[in-house]
């Protein structure tokens, strides 16, 4: 099985490496400010080699200053959002679960809509949304230490509680919102959106998938033993509270640094890591990176249809489910199918 396993994905290797460069290209050159692609492949040369561009100066601008931080930000996102759900589903010996799990989507939501309720400016709203998040997780992980007989449960359990508590307060901060203006605003940060993704957005998703993928890169051999059972990993002699505790932080860094930019996008870290596992097989030390190529083209292209295909930008959180839903049905018929 391993041998297999390991030829079918030196198969898929060249695909996954050659399909993320030409969504690259061509996310670069669609858009409300079409660009030919030989001009683009030329413009771009000529910004790496340092030469002197020699090409319109709005086009430049467009390139450098709207789509380069936009697709840089899509790509960290979908990649940081895959690895976290195939790092979970993993932990949770639960194919189900998602990186939302623990509560840091909706304690995200909270807090950006708190900031918006209080009229914050744009950078706030991010600082409340990354707080939000960490802080719904930080209390998810607090109902663990009171359960002692099934760690894994009462990491369920304590992201259900979370998830509630905090989905109760946005909707109290939504009937206290001005439907005019605060409401509005608040609904569309919901559905997800890459449409105010600025240069700086970079470094606020970069730096976290950094920190993150080194901690699950590094746990990688022990998230294979954890799909066993908590007696079998332990006599295999993995620490398994250390694990999840780095696994636990890693996922949250991802999910938070991420909805704080764009909002909420279901259905990346749930489907993604499964469709990962048909290409790599079950082993971290190939699933993880497969997830992360797959999760940032997946979502490029979802990005790169919401801004082309309808005369206002949709949200891309909506085309993520409408994509996602019928997917994972799919992958839930073959998975049953073979049990």
């Amino acid at each position: 099985m391993r041998k297999r396993e390991t030829w079918r994905l030196r198969r898929w290797w060249p695909f996954l490496l050659i399909v993320p460069a030409v969504l690259f290209f061509i996310s670069f050159a669609l858009g409300r400010y079409p660009v030919a692609p030989a001009e683009l492949v030329r413009t771009l040369w000529q910004l790496v080699t340092g030469r002197t561009v020699e090409a319109d100066p709005k086009m430049v601008t467009v390139l450098l200053n709207v789509r380069l931080p936009r697709v840089a930000v899509v790509l960290a996102v979908g990649a940081g959002m895959s690895m976290a759900g195939a790092a979970y589903q993993g932990m949770f010996r639960n194919p189900l679960v998602s990186p939302d799990i623990l509560g840091a989507t909706a304690g995200a939501s909270f807090g950006a809509a708190l900031a918006l309720l209080s009229g914050q400016p744009a950078s706030m709203v991010q600082l409340y949304a990354f707080v939000g998040g960490m802080t719904a997780v930080l209390a998810a992980t607090y109902v663990e230490r009171t359960v002692k007989t099934n760690p894994v449960l009462a990491l369920v359990l304590g992201g259900m509680l979370i998830q509630a508590l905090f989905n109760a307060g946005l909707s109290i901060i939504k009937y206290l919102s001005d439907p005019e203006e605060t409401l509005p605003a608040i609904v569309f940060w919901l559905m997800g959106t890459f449409t105010d993704v600025k240069g700086r957005h970079i470094l606020q998703v970069g730096v976290p998938l950094i920190i993150a993928s080194i901690l699950l890169f590094y746990n990688r051999q022990r998230l294979n033993v954890l799909t066993f059972s908590e007696e079998e990993a332990r006599a295999l002699g993995v620490n398994t509270k250390r694990v999840r505790r780095q696994v636990i932080a890693a996922g949250t860094l991802l999910t938070a640094s991420s909805v704080s930019i764009c909002g909420q996008i279901g259905w990346v870290g749930l489907i993604i890591p499964h469709l990962a596992r048909s290409v790599a097989g079950p082993d971290y030390r190939q699933l993880l990176p497969v997830s992360a190529i797959l999760g940032s083209s997946f979502l490029l292209i979802c990005d790169t249809v919401c801004r082309n295909a309808f005369p206002v930008e949709l949200p891309i959180g909506i085309l993520t489910s409408v994509l996602g839903i019928p997917f994972f049905l799919i992958i839930f018929k073959r998975k049953a199918g073979s049990l």
